[in-house]
Formats: C-alpha cells, sequence, structure tokens
C-alpha cells in the first residue's frame, strides 16, 4: 500500500472548453458539432440498416415458429421449433455485435446452452427450456414495428433538414426545370405563396438548419430504445449476471482465505515456531550445564525467559489480527477503540449502533477500519483521522478519514483494491475520496445482517 498516496494527478480542465473523449477539447458546443461527428453517423447507419434487417429477423422467425407449431401434432415440429430458436440465438450474436460497433454498447453474451445429456435431444431440450432463446425470438418479433418507426422518423427528419438548409444552393432548379419560382408553401385556386425571395430563402435554410442541428439528437433518443432492447432481451439475465458476480465473489473470498492461511503459517514458521526451537535448544544446552556450571545454566534460563516472553507477544499479535477476543467480548466500539490507540496519529472514534451485527460483517468492518488505520498511518502523513461506524437501513457504514496528504486511488491495483474486492464479495462497497493535498475521507458499505445468538 505504499503508492497509495500522492501519485497520478491530472491537471484539471480549464474553463470555456469541452472535454471530449481521450481528453481532446472541442471549442464547439456539442449541439453544433452533433451533425458531423462519427457518433451521429453510425447511429444513423444503424437505424437505416435497422429496417431490412429487422424484416429478415421477423421473417424467419414468424415463418419458423409457425411451421414448428403447425408441425407439433407430429415429432417433427419440435426439433424444427428448437431449430428456429437457435437461428434466433444466432441473430441475437450478429446484433450484439452491430450495436457494438454502430452504438458502442457492450452486452455481454448470455449465459450458454446447459446440456443436461449429450445428443440432439439433449441439445433440443436445452434450446427449448433457454430463456435466452425465447428473449431472442421476442426481439426478432419486436424490432420489425420499432425498426419501421425509427426509419421512417429518422429519414423524414434528416432528409427534410438537410434539403432545407441547401436550399439556397438548389432553388434555381424549380423555376428552371419545374416551371414554379420556388418552394410552394401555400396554393389554391386563386394564388400560390412560394419561397423564392432572399428573405424568405434564408429563413428556409436557417429552418433546416435548426431540423439539422436536432436530427442527431432525435435519431440518438430513438436508438436509446434499441440499446434498452438489446440489452434486455439479447444480453444476461439478471439472474445469470448475479450467478456470475457469485462465482466471481467466490473467487475472490476462495483466494483471500488462502492467502491468509498462507499469511498465518509463515507468521507461525518464521516468528514464534522459530522461537520455540531455539528456546527448546537453549533450555536443553541449560540442563547440561546445570550441574557444570550452575551461574551460566542460570543465565541461560533467563534468556530463554525473554524468549517465552516474545513468544507470546508475537502468538498475541497473531491472534489478533486472525479474529481479536476483545471483538467477540466487547464489539466493535471496544476493537476499533484499541486499534485506534496503535495508530501512529491521534483517532476519534464513533460508533453508533443499537445493536451488534452478525460476526461475519462484524468481522470485516474490523478489519477494514484496521488496514484503513495503517495505510493513514504509513503513507498519509496526517496528525489526525476520525473513524465513524453507523448503521443506514440495510447497510453497516463506515467512514475513515485523515488529514494528509491525499493521493490514494482504487484504480492502481494496491492495498485499496484488494480491500474494495474483500467488500465487493460480501456485496459490500469501498468510495475514496482522496484530493491532491488531502483530506482523505474512504467510506465501506457493508451489507447489515443482525447478530444471533453466539
Amino acid at each position: 500500500m505504499a503508492t497509495e498516496y500522492g501519485q497520478g494527478y491530472g491537471l484539471p480542465t480549464g474553463p470555456g472548453h469541452a472535454q471530449g473523449v481521450g481528453g481532446r477539447r472541442h471549442l464547439m458546443p456539442a449541439a453544433l458539432r452533433a451533425p458531423v461527428e462519427g457518433r451521429a453517423w453510425r447511429e444513423l447507419a444503424y437505424v437505416l440498416l435497422s429496417l431490412p434487417i429487422s424484416i429478415l429477423m421477423f421473417t424467419y422467425a414468424v415463418t419458423m415458429v409457425s411451421l414448428g407449431a403447425g408441425l407439433l401434432v407430429t415429432f417433427l415440429g419440435v426439433p424444427v421449433l428448437a431449430a428456429a430458436l437457435a437461428g434466433c440465438r444466432g441473430i441475437g450474436s450478429v446484433e450484439r455485435a452491430r450495436a457494438r460497433g454502430l452504438l458502442g454498447l457492450d452486452v455481454g453474451e448470455p449465459e450458454p446452452l446447459r446440456l443436461k445429456r449429450q445428443g440432439f435431444m439433449g441439445w433440443v431440450g436445452a434450446v427449448l427450456k433457454s430463456g435466452t432463446s425465447w428473449r431472442a425470438l421476442l426481439y426478432s418479433v419486436l424490432q420489425l414495428p420499432w425498426a419501421v418507426l425509427s426509419f421512417t422518423v429518422t429519414v423524414t427528419v434528416w432528409s427534410l433538414g438537410w434539403s432545407l438548409l441547401t436550399y439556397p444552393l438548389w432553388f434555381w432548379v424549380l423555376p428552371t426545370y419545374a416551371g414554379q419560382d420556388g418552394i410552394q408553401l401555400y396554393g389554391d385556386e386563386q394564388r400560390a405563396i412560394y419561397l423564392d425571395n432572399p428573405f424568405e430563402i434564408a429563413v428556409t435554410a436557417g429552418v433546416g438548419l435548426l431540423f439539422t442541428l436536432a436530427t442527431p439528437w432525435i435519431v440518438r433518443a430513438l436508438t436509446t430504445v434499441d440499446r434498452v432492447m438489446v440489452h434486455g432481451l439479447l444480453g444476461p439475465s439478471r439472474l445469470a449476471t448475479r450467478v456470475v458476480e457469485l462465482e466471481s465473489d467466490r473467487g475472490v473470498v476462495v483466494d483471500t482465505a488462502a492467502a491468509d492461511l498462507r499469511r498465518i503459517e509463515r507468521d507461525l514458521h518464521d516468528g514464534a515456531q522459530a522461537r520455540l526451537v531455539s528456546l527448546a535448544m537453549d533450555l536443553g544446552l541449560a540442563k547440561e550445564k546445570l550441574r557444570e556450571d550452575p551461574q551460566a545454566a542460570a543465565r541461560m534460563v533467563d534468556e530463554a525467559h525473554g524468549e517465552v516472553k516474545t513468544a507470546l507477544q508475537e502468538l498475541r499479535d497473531l491472534a489478533r489480527g486472525i479474529h481479536p477476543a476483545v471483538l467477540t467480548d466487547r464489539g466493535l466500539d471496544a476493537a476499533l477503540s484499541a486499534v485506534a490507540s496503535r495508530c501512529t496519529v491521534p483517532v476519534q472514534v464513533e460508533v453508533d449502533l443499537s445493536e451488534r451485527p452478525a460476526p461475519a460483517i462484524e468481522g470485516i468492518a474490523y478489519f477494514t477500519v484496521s488496514e484503513l488505520l495503517q495505510n493513514v498511518s504509513k503513507h498519509s502523513r496526517a496528525t489526525w483521522a476520525a473513524v465513524e461506524v453507523w448503521r443506514s437501513e440495510e447497510r453497516l457504514m463506515l467512514q475513515v478519514a485523515d488529514n494528509g496528504v491525499g493521493g490514494a486511488d482504487l484504480s492502481r491495483g494496491s492495498g485499496l483494491a484488494g480491500l474494495a474486492e474483500r467488500l465487493d464479495a460480501v456485496d459490500g462497497i469501498l468510495v475514496v475520496d482522496s484530493p491532491a493535498g488531502g483530506p482523505t475521507r474512504v467510506t465501506a458499505e457493508l451489507p447489515w445482517r443482525a447478530e444471533r445468538a453466539r
């Protein structure tokens, strides 16, 4: 955790400049540059492609599902229906790739088929039982009416905007080749109004400019619905996402437990165990010298006594690192006060809990605060620190603040990042607010589970 503080600060951008992607600055506001940005053209391409693609999807889905449903009176209907759903899953893969390339929407792969048995019938059963297959079918059907609407709106506003905007360049075509003075704004049997004088042409171009500037935002609003459909129907379900998160959290917990066991084994081997081996050897030598040189034996026993005290202290420190007795007996308030007393700076501790949380949550809270206070002692160069613990609805809140140099950052994969991973394994959150020059404020959230009978 030595690299947590005082590193990696960028300069703030000055006022009056829009910050673009990748740190680029734009002199023009977003509303003016939107019609010529690559994103606007990619979204336009997505909408224009959606209509022909959705027609193919809809035709395939309706035809194959109708064929399979019609053949359900025979055995052939089941594999045909499974083939229809498998094709819709393939369509979903293509649509995710199209959304990723044109909309910048990165949607994860849905859960794969889970074959309970091998063979063709096992595959058919897995396809029919998969929720991903049916969501892809629903997407193939719903995409067509929405694609028709978005295509119509987009083509209308886009063509209207650019045609009116460029009207000063092509209005001469109408009197020359169409036999009228300009765009007809109104006409009946008695009179007709044309946009043919310089003022009217300029106003027409101004209206076209408004439509042109509004078109990218209209298209973006339309593609927002496409994003929702792709993410909701073609991405992983909430259950599958939660399963993946739990599997990842389980891996973090297993790795953390293994690392803790290795640390305990190393501390025992290099610390107390080595001292006890040396103590046994010294006592053996003292026993041999007891008759020949009692004074030398007494000195050796005295030294062995000092080694015993040191080994006991190391064992106490090791036990405190595993799970301190004061935490079990007296709770977070007393345990955190003990940790604060060992910090190199004055620490104010305030614990506002009407009841104790579950032992597992209490232990995680204790070690979180302990590690944060160690960080304060080693790297913050602070003169004071404060620890607050309270309950907010169904969350246990922890906050450690100091007036040090700041610069703590979760993104560097160091001690704070490891602490965040441990909290994430139990659905916790770690938030670091540490600007350059300080102060630093680290807030942790843990799920609240009440204490059961110990």
